[in-house]
Protein backbone atom coordinates (compact mmCIF):
# COMPACT_ATOMS: atom_id res chain seq x y z
CA UNK A 1 0.00 0.00 0.00
CA UNK A 2 1.77 3.19 -1.12
CA UNK A 3 1.89 6.20 1.15
CA UNK A 4 3.06 9.32 -0.60
CA UNK A 5 4.67 12.30 1.11
CA UNK A 6 3.99 15.91 0.14
CA UNK A 7 6.49 17.78 -2.01
CA UNK A 8 7.84 20.87 -0.20
CA UNK A 9 6.41 24.14 -1.51
CA UNK A 10 9.81 25.86 -1.16
CA UNK A 11 11.45 23.86 -3.95
CA UNK A 12 15.03 25.01 -4.57
CA UNK A 13 15.68 27.78 -7.08
CA UNK A 14 19.34 26.87 -7.48
CA UNK A 15 20.31 25.63 -10.88
CA UNK A 16 19.28 27.43 -14.07
CA UNK A 17 20.67 24.80 -16.44
CA UNK A 18 18.38 24.31 -19.46
CA UNK A 19 16.33 27.39 -18.61
CA UNK A 20 13.04 28.05 -20.35
CA UNK A 21 11.22 31.35 -20.62
CA UNK A 22 7.47 31.27 -20.01
CA UNK A 23 5.71 33.06 -22.85
CA UNK A 24 2.23 31.56 -22.73
CA UNK A 25 0.00 30.10 -20.02
CA UNK A 26 -3.15 28.02 -19.89
CA UNK A 27 -5.18 28.54 -16.70
CA UNK A 28 -8.20 26.46 -15.69
CA UNK A 29 -8.97 26.55 -11.98
CA UNK A 30 -12.04 25.79 -9.85
CA UNK A 31 -10.92 27.85 -6.83
CA UNK A 32 -9.58 31.31 -7.62
CA UNK A 33 -8.08 31.77 -4.15
CA UNK A 34 -4.50 33.06 -4.31
CA UNK A 35 -4.54 33.45 -8.08
CA UNK A 36 -4.51 37.27 -8.28
CA UNK A 37 -0.76 37.79 -7.61
CA UNK A 38 0.08 35.17 -10.25
CA UNK A 39 -2.12 36.87 -12.82
CA UNK A 40 -0.55 40.26 -12.11
CA UNK A 41 2.92 38.77 -12.62
CA UNK A 42 1.86 37.18 -15.90
CA UNK A 43 0.43 40.50 -17.07
CA UNK A 44 3.61 42.39 -16.12
CA UNK A 45 5.77 39.89 -18.00
CA UNK A 46 3.44 40.12 -21.03
CA UNK A 47 2.78 36.38 -20.96
CA UNK A 48 -0.11 35.36 -23.18
CA UNK A 49 -2.97 33.79 -21.20
CA UNK A 50 -5.48 31.22 -22.44
CA UNK A 51 -8.40 30.22 -20.24
CA UNK A 52 -11.85 28.66 -20.02
CA UNK A 53 -15.32 29.47 -18.70
CA UNK A 54 -15.44 30.88 -15.19
CA UNK A 55 -11.66 31.30 -14.99
CA UNK A 56 -11.68 33.39 -18.16
CA UNK A 57 -14.42 35.62 -16.77
CA UNK A 58 -12.53 36.02 -13.49
CA UNK A 59 -9.33 37.05 -15.28
CA UNK A 60 -11.14 39.52 -17.52
CA UNK A 61 -12.93 41.07 -14.50
CA UNK A 62 -9.47 41.93 -13.17
CA UNK A 63 -8.86 43.88 -16.38
CA UNK A 64 -6.29 41.39 -17.64
CA UNK A 65 -6.37 40.30 -21.28
CA UNK A 66 -7.26 36.63 -21.75
CA UNK A 67 -7.74 34.51 -24.88
CA UNK A 68 -10.56 31.93 -24.78
CA UNK A 69 -9.60 28.31 -25.35
CA UNK A 70 -12.37 28.19 -27.97
CA UNK A 71 -10.13 30.44 -30.06
CA UNK A 72 -7.64 27.57 -30.21
CA UNK A 73 -10.05 24.69 -30.63
CA UNK A 74 -12.60 26.50 -32.82
CA UNK A 75 -15.09 24.45 -30.85
CA UNK A 76 -17.47 25.58 -28.07
CA UNK A 77 -17.67 24.14 -24.57
CA UNK A 78 -20.20 21.31 -24.83
CA UNK A 79 -22.10 18.75 -22.77
CA UNK A 80 -22.71 21.16 -19.92
CA UNK A 81 -19.02 22.03 -19.67
CA UNK A 82 -17.83 18.42 -19.55
CA UNK A 83 -15.80 18.96 -22.73
CA UNK A 84 -13.81 22.18 -22.99
CA UNK A 85 -10.08 21.52 -23.22
CA UNK A 86 -10.10 17.93 -24.54
CA UNK A 87 -8.86 18.86 -28.00
CA UNK A 88 -5.66 18.34 -30.08
CA UNK A 89 -5.07 22.10 -30.26
CA UNK A 90 -4.82 22.23 -26.47
CA UNK A 91 -2.99 18.98 -25.84
CA UNK A 92 -0.76 19.46 -28.84
CA UNK A 93 0.34 22.80 -27.37
CA UNK A 94 1.10 21.07 -24.08
CA UNK A 95 2.69 17.83 -25.32
CA UNK A 96 4.57 19.18 -28.32
CA UNK A 97 8.32 18.66 -27.89
CA UNK A 98 10.21 21.88 -28.64
CA UNK A 99 13.40 20.05 -29.61
CA UNK A 100 11.64 17.61 -31.94
CA UNK A 101 11.60 18.83 -35.53
CA UNK A 102 8.63 16.67 -36.57
CA UNK A 103 6.58 17.88 -33.60
CA UNK A 104 7.36 21.50 -34.50
CA UNK A 105 6.39 20.95 -38.13
CA UNK A 106 3.05 19.38 -37.17
CA UNK A 107 2.29 22.13 -34.66
CA UNK A 108 2.96 24.72 -37.35
CA UNK A 109 0.85 22.86 -39.93
CA UNK A 110 -2.16 22.65 -37.56
CA UNK A 111 -1.59 26.13 -36.11
CA UNK A 112 -1.06 24.80 -32.60
CA UNK A 113 0.58 27.38 -30.28
CA UNK A 114 3.18 26.38 -27.71
CA UNK A 115 1.93 26.45 -24.11
CA UNK A 116 4.70 26.99 -21.54
CA UNK A 117 2.76 27.09 -18.26
CA UNK A 118 -0.29 25.09 -17.16
CA UNK A 119 -2.13 26.09 -13.96
CA UNK A 120 -4.99 23.80 -12.87
CA UNK A 121 -7.10 23.53 -9.72
CA UNK A 122 -9.26 20.42 -9.82
CA UNK A 123 -12.96 20.12 -9.11
CA UNK A 124 -13.43 19.63 -5.33
CA UNK A 125 -14.42 15.96 -5.38
CA UNK A 126 -13.43 15.17 -1.77
CA UNK A 127 -14.98 18.37 -0.39
CA UNK A 128 -18.23 17.60 -2.18
CA UNK A 129 -18.24 14.03 -0.90
CA UNK A 130 -17.56 15.23 2.66
CA UNK A 131 -20.88 17.10 2.65
CA UNK A 132 -22.70 13.80 2.83
CA UNK A 133 -22.92 11.22 5.61
CA UNK A 134 -19.67 9.24 5.75
CA UNK A 135 -21.67 6.08 6.42
CA UNK A 136 -23.09 6.46 2.90
CA UNK A 137 -19.73 6.40 1.12
CA UNK A 138 -20.68 3.86 -1.54
CA UNK A 139 -22.28 5.70 -4.45
CA UNK A 140 -25.26 3.32 -4.53
CA UNK A 141 -26.14 4.31 -0.96
CA UNK A 142 -26.39 8.03 -1.71
CA UNK A 143 -29.67 9.58 -2.81
CA UNK A 144 -29.67 10.08 -6.62
CA UNK A 145 -29.28 13.87 -6.41
CA UNK A 146 -26.38 13.52 -3.94
CA UNK A 147 -24.67 10.91 -6.08
CA UNK A 148 -25.01 13.15 -9.12
CA UNK A 149 -23.46 16.06 -7.22
CA UNK A 150 -20.47 13.86 -6.33
CA UNK A 151 -20.08 12.45 -9.85
CA UNK A 152 -20.24 15.95 -11.36
CA UNK A 153 -17.14 16.84 -9.35
CA UNK A 154 -15.01 14.14 -10.99
CA UNK A 155 -12.65 16.27 -13.08
CA UNK A 156 -11.61 14.89 -16.47
CA UNK A 157 -9.92 17.67 -18.40
CA UNK A 158 -7.99 18.98 -15.40
CA UNK A 159 -6.11 15.76 -14.54
CA UNK A 160 -5.50 15.17 -18.25
CA UNK A 161 -3.85 18.57 -18.66
CA UNK A 162 -1.82 18.12 -15.47
CA UNK A 163 -0.51 14.74 -16.60
CA UNK A 164 0.29 16.02 -20.09
CA UNK A 165 2.16 19.07 -18.78
CA UNK A 166 4.02 17.02 -16.15
CA UNK A 167 5.06 14.49 -18.80
CA UNK A 168 6.53 17.30 -20.90
CA UNK A 169 8.42 18.90 -18.01
CA UNK A 170 11.46 19.43 -20.22
CA UNK A 171 9.50 22.23 -21.88
CA UNK A 172 6.63 23.14 -19.52
CA UNK A 173 5.94 24.38 -16.04
CA UNK A 174 2.93 22.74 -14.37
CA UNK A 175 1.23 23.99 -11.22
CA UNK A 176 -1.42 21.55 -9.99
CA UNK A 177 -2.07 22.94 -6.52
CA UNK A 178 -2.33 26.37 -4.91
CA UNK A 179 0.37 25.13 -2.49
CA UNK A 180 2.79 25.84 -5.36
CA UNK A 181 1.55 29.40 -5.98
CA UNK A 182 4.23 31.00 -3.72
CA UNK A 183 6.97 29.17 -5.63
CA UNK A 184 5.50 30.15 -9.00
CA UNK A 185 5.23 33.75 -7.89
CA UNK A 186 8.93 33.73 -6.94
CA UNK A 187 9.85 32.27 -10.32
CA UNK A 188 7.87 34.95 -12.10
CA UNK A 189 9.19 37.80 -9.95
CA UNK A 190 12.79 36.86 -9.18
CA UNK A 191 13.59 34.97 -12.38
CA UNK A 192 11.37 36.93 -14.75
CA UNK A 193 9.51 33.81 -15.79
CA UNK A 194 12.60 31.70 -16.46
CA UNK A 195 12.70 28.20 -14.99
CA UNK A 196 15.35 25.54 -14.68
CA UNK A 197 14.94 21.89 -15.59
CA UNK A 198 15.30 21.03 -11.91
CA UNK A 199 12.41 23.31 -10.98
CA UNK A 200 10.17 22.04 -13.77
CA UNK A 201 10.87 18.41 -12.87
CA UNK A 202 10.16 19.07 -9.18
CA UNK A 203 6.81 20.65 -9.99
CA UNK A 204 6.01 17.76 -12.35
CA UNK A 205 6.65 15.27 -9.54
CA UNK A 206 4.29 17.18 -7.29
CA UNK A 207 1.70 17.36 -10.09
CA UNK A 208 1.67 13.58 -10.54
CA UNK A 209 1.14 13.21 -6.80
CA UNK A 210 -1.81 15.61 -6.88
CA UNK A 211 -3.43 13.54 -9.63
CA UNK A 212 -2.66 10.31 -7.75
CA UNK A 213 -4.39 11.63 -4.64
CA UNK A 214 -7.35 12.75 -6.68
CA UNK A 215 -7.70 9.44 -8.51
CA UNK A 216 -7.38 7.44 -5.28
CA UNK A 217 -10.08 9.52 -3.62
CA UNK A 218 -12.39 8.67 -6.50
CA UNK A 219 -11.36 5.01 -6.43
CA UNK A 220 -12.05 4.87 -2.68
CA UNK A 221 -15.51 6.29 -3.29
CA UNK A 222 -16.36 3.46 -5.66
CA UNK A 223 -14.51 0.79 -3.65
CA UNK A 224 -14.81 1.82 0.03
CA UNK A 225 -14.03 -1.69 1.30
CA UNK A 226 -10.48 -1.60 -0.14
CA UNK A 227 -9.58 1.97 0.64
CA UNK A 228 -6.03 3.11 -0.19
CA UNK A 229 -4.19 5.57 2.02
CA UNK A 230 -1.83 8.48 1.44
CA UNK A 231 0.28 10.69 3.63
CA UNK A 232 -1.67 13.76 4.79
CA UNK A 233 -1.25 16.59 2.32
CA UNK A 234 0.61 19.61 3.63
CA UNK A 235 4.09 20.98 4.34
CA UNK A 236 7.02 18.80 5.38
CA UNK A 237 8.39 19.80 8.79
CA UNK A 238 11.97 19.03 9.67
CA UNK A 239 12.26 17.97 13.32
CA UNK A 240 15.12 18.74 15.69
CA UNK A 241 16.18 15.08 15.52
CA UNK A 242 14.72 11.59 15.71
CA UNK A 243 14.47 9.28 18.72
CA UNK A 244 18.22 9.90 19.18
CA UNK A 245 20.31 12.93 18.15
CA UNK A 246 22.08 11.04 15.34
CA UNK A 247 18.76 10.17 13.64
CA UNK A 248 17.22 12.54 11.09
CA UNK A 249 13.44 13.01 11.38
CA UNK A 250 10.64 14.74 9.47
CA UNK A 251 6.91 15.17 9.91
CA UNK A 252 4.61 15.01 6.88
CA UNK A 253 1.37 16.85 7.45
CA UNK A 254 0.03 20.07 8.92
CA UNK A 255 0.24 20.11 12.71
CA UNK A 256 -1.04 23.72 12.78
CA UNK A 257 -4.53 22.22 12.42
CA UNK A 258 -4.00 20.68 15.88
CA UNK A 259 -1.82 23.17 17.76
CA UNK A 260 -0.01 26.48 17.49
CA UNK A 261 3.49 26.81 18.91
CA UNK A 262 3.59 30.05 20.89
CA UNK A 263 7.07 29.66 22.40
CA UNK A 264 10.15 27.48 22.61
CA UNK A 265 12.69 25.52 20.65
CA UNK A 266 12.19 23.35 17.59
CA UNK A 267 10.08 20.25 18.21
CA UNK A 268 11.82 16.85 18.15
CA UNK A 269 10.56 13.43 17.11
CA UNK A 270 10.15 12.31 20.74
CA UNK A 271 8.38 15.56 21.62
CA UNK A 272 5.88 15.01 18.84
CA UNK A 273 5.18 11.40 19.80
CA UNK A 274 4.49 12.46 23.41
CA UNK A 275 2.47 15.47 22.27
CA UNK A 276 0.19 13.19 20.28
CA UNK A 277 -0.25 10.86 23.27
CA UNK A 278 -1.03 13.81 25.54
CA UNK A 279 -3.63 15.31 23.21
CA UNK A 280 -5.33 11.94 22.70
CA UNK A 281 -5.55 11.48 26.47
CA UNK A 282 -7.19 14.82 27.31
CA UNK A 283 -9.56 14.54 24.36
CA UNK A 284 -10.62 11.16 25.73
CA UNK A 285 -11.70 12.75 28.99
CA UNK A 286 -13.46 15.59 27.20
CA UNK A 287 -15.61 12.98 25.42
CA UNK A 288 -16.28 11.07 28.66
CA UNK A 289 -19.79 10.24 29.94
CA UNK A 290 -21.65 13.41 30.92
CA UNK A 291 -22.90 11.89 34.18
CA UNK A 292 -19.35 11.61 35.56
CA UNK A 293 -18.55 14.23 38.20
CA UNK A 294 -15.17 14.85 36.58
CA UNK A 295 -16.84 15.90 33.31
CA UNK A 296 -17.41 19.27 35.01
CA UNK A 297 -13.79 19.61 36.15
CA UNK A 298 -10.38 20.20 34.58
CA UNK A 299 -7.84 17.51 33.78
CA UNK A 300 -4.09 17.88 34.03
CA UNK A 301 -1.78 15.08 32.90
CA UNK A 302 1.95 14.41 32.68
CA UNK A 303 3.21 12.20 29.84
CA UNK A 304 6.55 10.40 29.71
CA UNK A 305 7.50 8.15 26.76
CA UNK A 306 3.83 8.17 25.66
CA UNK A 307 2.67 6.82 29.06
CA UNK A 308 0.69 8.93 31.49
CA UNK A 309 2.64 9.05 34.77
CA UNK A 310 0.38 11.54 36.53
CA UNK A 311 -3.19 12.73 36.02
CA UNK A 312 -5.90 14.26 38.17
CA UNK A 313 -9.31 15.88 37.71
CA UNK A 314 -10.05 18.88 39.93
CA UNK A 315 -12.19 22.05 40.06
CA UNK A 316 -9.23 24.21 38.94
CA UNK A 317 -6.26 23.66 36.63
CA UNK A 318 -3.86 24.57 39.46
CA UNK A 319 -5.33 21.89 41.75
CA UNK A 320 -5.32 19.32 38.94
CA UNK A 321 -1.64 20.10 38.22
CA UNK A 322 -0.69 19.75 41.90
CA UNK A 323 -2.33 16.34 42.27
CA UNK A 324 -1.14 15.07 38.88
CA UNK A 325 2.44 15.86 39.93
CA UNK A 326 1.95 14.20 43.32
CA UNK A 327 1.12 10.91 41.59
CA UNK A 328 4.75 10.46 40.48
CA UNK A 329 6.96 13.57 40.92
CA UNK A 330 10.10 11.67 39.89
CA UNK A 331 8.83 10.56 36.48
CA UNK A 332 7.47 14.04 35.75
CA UNK A 333 11.00 15.40 35.22
CA UNK A 334 11.45 16.26 31.53
CA UNK A 335 7.90 15.27 30.68
CA UNK A 336 5.14 16.64 28.46
CA UNK A 337 2.37 18.43 30.38
CA UNK A 338 -1.18 18.83 29.10
CA UNK A 339 -4.32 20.49 30.40
CA UNK A 340 -7.84 20.71 28.99
CA UNK A 341 -8.37 24.10 30.66
CA UNK A 342 -6.73 27.51 30.47
CA UNK A 343 -3.39 27.65 32.31
CA UNK A 344 -3.62 30.53 34.75
CA UNK A 345 -0.91 32.22 36.81
CA UNK A 346 -1.47 29.96 39.84
CA UNK A 347 -0.97 26.84 37.74
CA UNK A 348 2.03 28.32 35.90
CA UNK A 349 3.66 29.29 39.19
CA UNK A 350 3.36 25.71 40.43
CA UNK A 351 4.87 24.33 37.25
CA UNK A 352 8.02 26.40 37.73
CA UNK A 353 9.03 23.86 40.38
CA UNK A 354 10.15 21.26 37.85
CA UNK A 355 11.84 20.97 34.47
CA UNK A 356 9.51 19.99 31.64
CA UNK A 357 9.86 19.92 27.85
CA UNK A 358 6.38 20.80 26.60
CA UNK A 359 3.16 22.32 27.94
CA UNK A 360 -0.09 21.98 25.95
CA UNK A 361 -3.33 23.78 26.75
CA UNK A 362 -6.32 25.29 24.96
CA UNK A 363 -5.27 28.73 26.22
CA UNK A 364 -2.82 30.57 28.48
CA UNK A 365 -3.60 33.57 30.67
CA UNK A 366 -1.32 36.48 29.59
CA UNK A 367 0.32 36.62 33.05
CA UNK A 368 0.95 32.87 32.95
CA UNK A 369 2.47 33.17 29.50
CA UNK A 370 4.95 35.81 30.68
CA UNK A 371 6.10 33.53 33.50
CA UNK A 372 6.27 30.39 31.38
CA UNK A 373 8.31 32.12 28.66
CA UNK A 374 11.15 32.81 31.12
CA UNK A 375 12.63 29.48 29.98
CA UNK A 376 13.55 30.18 26.34
CA UNK A 377 13.59 26.53 25.22
CA UNK A 378 10.33 25.51 26.89
CA UNK A 379 7.83 24.49 24.20
CA UNK A 380 4.37 26.01 24.71
CA UNK A 381 1.57 24.77 22.46
CA UNK A 382 -1.94 26.16 22.18
CA UNK A 383 -4.53 23.64 21.02
CA UNK A 384 -6.00 24.93 17.78
CA UNK A 385 -8.93 22.57 17.34
CA UNK A 386 -10.12 20.39 20.19
CA UNK A 387 -12.77 18.76 18.04
CA UNK A 388 -10.69 17.27 15.22
CA UNK A 389 -9.84 13.60 15.54
CA UNK A 390 -7.81 11.06 13.63
CA UNK A 391 -9.93 8.06 12.80
CA UNK A 392 -7.05 5.84 11.66
CA UNK A 393 -3.46 5.11 12.63
CA UNK A 394 -0.49 3.93 10.58
CA UNK A 395 2.79 2.26 11.53
CA UNK A 396 5.66 1.26 9.25
CA UNK A 397 7.29 -2.14 9.63
CA UNK A 398 8.87 -4.91 7.56
CA UNK A 399 9.04 -2.58 4.57
CA UNK A 400 5.26 -2.12 4.64
CA UNK A 401 2.50 -0.42 6.57
CA UNK A 402 0.02 -1.41 9.25
CA UNK A 403 -3.25 0.51 9.23
CA UNK A 404 -5.96 0.38 11.88
CA UNK A 405 -8.85 2.40 13.20
CA UNK A 406 -8.14 4.45 16.29
CA UNK A 407 -9.30 2.91 19.58
CA UNK A 408 -12.62 4.71 19.95
CA UNK A 409 -14.87 4.21 22.94
CA UNK A 410 -14.20 3.19 26.49
CA UNK A 411 -16.64 0.46 27.53
CA UNK A 412 -19.08 -1.72 25.62
CA UNK A 413 -21.13 -2.65 28.69
CA UNK A 414 -21.22 -2.19 32.45
CA UNK A 415 -21.62 -5.61 34.02
CA UNK A 416 -21.37 -5.88 37.81
CA UNK A 417 -19.74 -9.31 38.24
CA UNK A 418 -18.30 -9.08 41.76
CA UNK A 419 -19.57 -9.66 45.28
CA UNK A 420 -21.37 -6.31 45.47
CA UNK A 421 -22.33 -3.36 43.25
CA UNK A 422 -19.99 -0.42 42.92
CA UNK A 423 -20.66 2.73 44.93
CA UNK A 424 -21.10 6.09 43.13
CA UNK A 425 -17.60 7.13 44.17
CA UNK A 426 -16.11 3.86 42.95
CA UNK A 427 -17.98 4.09 39.65
CA UNK A 428 -16.51 7.53 39.04
CA UNK A 429 -12.99 6.33 39.81
CA UNK A 430 -13.40 3.13 37.79
CA UNK A 431 -14.44 5.08 34.70
CA UNK A 432 -11.48 7.40 35.26
CA UNK A 433 -9.04 4.52 35.79
CA UNK A 434 -10.30 2.66 32.75
CA UNK A 435 -9.52 5.66 30.53
CA UNK A 436 -6.05 5.98 32.06
CA UNK A 437 -5.23 2.30 31.52
CA UNK A 438 -6.29 2.67 27.89
CA UNK A 439 -3.46 5.18 27.42
CA UNK A 440 -0.73 3.10 29.05
CA UNK A 441 1.46 0.63 27.17
CA UNK A 442 0.37 -2.98 27.64
CA UNK A 443 0.38 -4.81 29.91
CA UNK A 444 -1.21 -1.96 31.85
CA UNK A 445 -2.60 -1.47 35.34
CA UNK A 446 -3.91 1.88 36.67
CA UNK A 447 -4.67 2.57 40.34
CA UNK A 448 -6.92 5.57 40.96
CA UNK A 449 -8.28 7.22 44.09
CA UNK A 450 -10.53 10.28 44.06
CA UNK A 451 -9.84 10.94 40.35
CA UNK A 452 -6.08 10.91 40.85
CA UNK A 453 -3.63 8.38 39.42
CA UNK A 454 -1.85 6.95 42.47
CA UNK A 455 0.01 4.05 40.85
CA UNK A 456 0.56 2.56 37.44
CA UNK A 457 2.36 -0.33 35.80
CA UNK A 458 2.90 -0.41 32.06
CA UNK A 459 4.88 -2.05 29.27
CA UNK A 460 5.40 -5.23 31.26
CA UNK A 461 5.52 -8.74 29.82
CA UNK A 462 3.36 -10.00 32.69
CA UNK A 463 0.17 -8.47 34.06
CA UNK A 464 1.27 -9.51 37.54
CA UNK A 465 4.52 -7.57 37.03
CA UNK A 466 2.51 -4.52 35.89
CA UNK A 467 0.38 -4.77 39.04
CA UNK A 468 3.42 -5.12 41.31
CA UNK A 469 4.98 -2.08 39.62
CA UNK A 470 1.78 -0.07 40.21
CA UNK A 471 1.61 -1.05 43.87
CA UNK A 472 5.29 -0.26 44.38
CA UNK A 473 4.82 3.19 42.80
CA UNK A 474 1.88 3.97 45.09
CA UNK A 475 3.86 2.84 48.12
CA UNK A 476 6.87 4.92 47.05
CA UNK A 477 4.77 8.10 47.25
CA UNK A 478 2.84 6.97 50.37
CA UNK A 479 -0.63 6.49 48.92
CA UNK A 480 -3.20 4.47 50.89
CA UNK A 481 -4.83 2.00 48.49
CA UNK A 482 -7.75 1.08 50.75
CA UNK A 483 -9.96 3.58 48.91
CA UNK A 484 -8.37 3.01 45.47
CA UNK A 485 -9.73 1.16 42.44
CA UNK A 486 -7.90 -0.84 39.79
CA UNK A 487 -8.28 -0.84 36.00
CA UNK A 488 -6.67 -3.37 33.66
CA UNK A 489 -6.39 -2.85 29.90
CA UNK A 490 -7.07 -6.57 29.26
CA UNK A 491 -8.59 -9.52 31.10
CA UNK A 492 -7.11 -11.31 34.10
CA UNK A 493 -6.06 -14.78 32.90
CA UNK A 494 -6.07 -16.00 36.52
CA UNK A 495 -7.24 -14.68 39.87
CA UNK A 496 -3.68 -13.87 41.01
CA UNK A 497 -3.92 -10.14 40.19
CA UNK A 498 -7.16 -9.79 42.14
CA UNK A 499 -5.61 -11.57 45.14
CA UNK A 500 -2.44 -9.42 45.11
CA UNK A 501 -4.40 -6.18 44.67
CA UNK A 502 -6.84 -7.09 47.46
CA UNK A 503 -3.94 -7.76 49.80
CA UNK A 504 -2.69 -4.22 49.02
CA UNK A 505 -6.10 -2.76 49.93
CA UNK A 506 -7.91 -2.51 46.55
CA UNK A 507 -11.70 -2.94 46.86
CA UNK A 508 -12.99 -2.44 43.29
CA UNK A 509 -11.86 -3.57 39.84
CA UNK A 510 -12.67 -2.86 36.18
CA UNK A 511 -11.52 -5.07 33.32
CA UNK A 512 -12.78 -6.15 29.87
CA UNK A 513 -13.31 -9.83 30.73
CA UNK A 514 -13.09 -12.56 28.14
CA UNK A 515 -10.74 -15.00 29.88
CA UNK A 516 -11.77 -18.65 29.97
CA UNK A 517 -11.04 -18.38 33.72
CA UNK A 518 -13.01 -15.18 34.39
CA UNK A 519 -15.07 -17.15 36.88
CA UNK A 520 -12.02 -17.54 39.15
CA UNK A 521 -11.67 -13.74 39.52
CA UNK A 522 -15.44 -13.32 39.88
CA UNK A 523 -15.54 -16.02 42.58
CA UNK A 524 -12.74 -14.39 44.59
CA UNK A 525 -14.52 -11.01 44.46
CA UNK A 526 -17.81 -12.57 45.54
CA UNK A 527 -16.15 -14.45 48.37
CA UNK A 528 -14.52 -11.29 49.72
CA UNK A 529 -17.23 -8.71 48.96
CA UNK A 530 -15.21 -6.90 46.29
CA UNK A 531 -16.72 -5.00 43.35
CA UNK A 532 -15.77 -6.02 39.80
CA UNK A 533 -17.03 -4.42 36.58
CA UNK A 534 -16.67 -6.12 33.19
CA UNK A 535 -16.65 -3.74 30.20
CA UNK A 536 -16.43 -6.10 27.21
CA UNK A 537 -13.85 -3.83 25.54
CA UNK A 538 -10.09 -4.50 25.55
CA UNK A 539 -7.54 -1.68 25.15
CA UNK A 540 -4.16 -3.18 24.20
CA UNK A 541 -1.57 -0.53 23.33
CA UNK A 542 1.62 -1.88 21.79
Amino acid sequence: MPLLGPYPADAPAKCLIMTKKIQSALISVFSKQGLDPILRCLERLQIRIYSTGGTQQYIEQLGIECLPVEGLTHFPSILGGRVKTLHPSVFGGILGRRNNEKDREEMKAYEIPEIDLVIVDLYPFEATLAQFNRSQIAGKELPPEAEQAVIDKIDIGGPSMIRAAAKNFHDLVVVASNLEYPLLERLLQDQQGETSLEQRKSLAARAFEVVTRYDLAISNYFHPAKEWKLWPEGPKNGLRYGENPHQRAEFFGDWTKTFEQVHGKEISYNNLVDIEAAIRLVREFRDSPAESSWSREYRFAIIKHTNVCGIASRPSVAEAWKDALAGDPESAFGGVLVSDGQVDLAAATGMQEIFFEVLIAPDFHPDALVLLKVKKNRILLKLADQNSKDTEMAKSLLGGWLMQQTDEGNIAKWEEAGGRDTTDREKDDLLFANLVSKHLKSNAIALVCNKQLVGKGCGQTSRVDALRQAIEKSSQFRFDLRQAVLASDAFFPFDDCVRIAHAAGIQAFIQPGGSIRDKDSFAYCREHGLAMVVTGMRHFKH
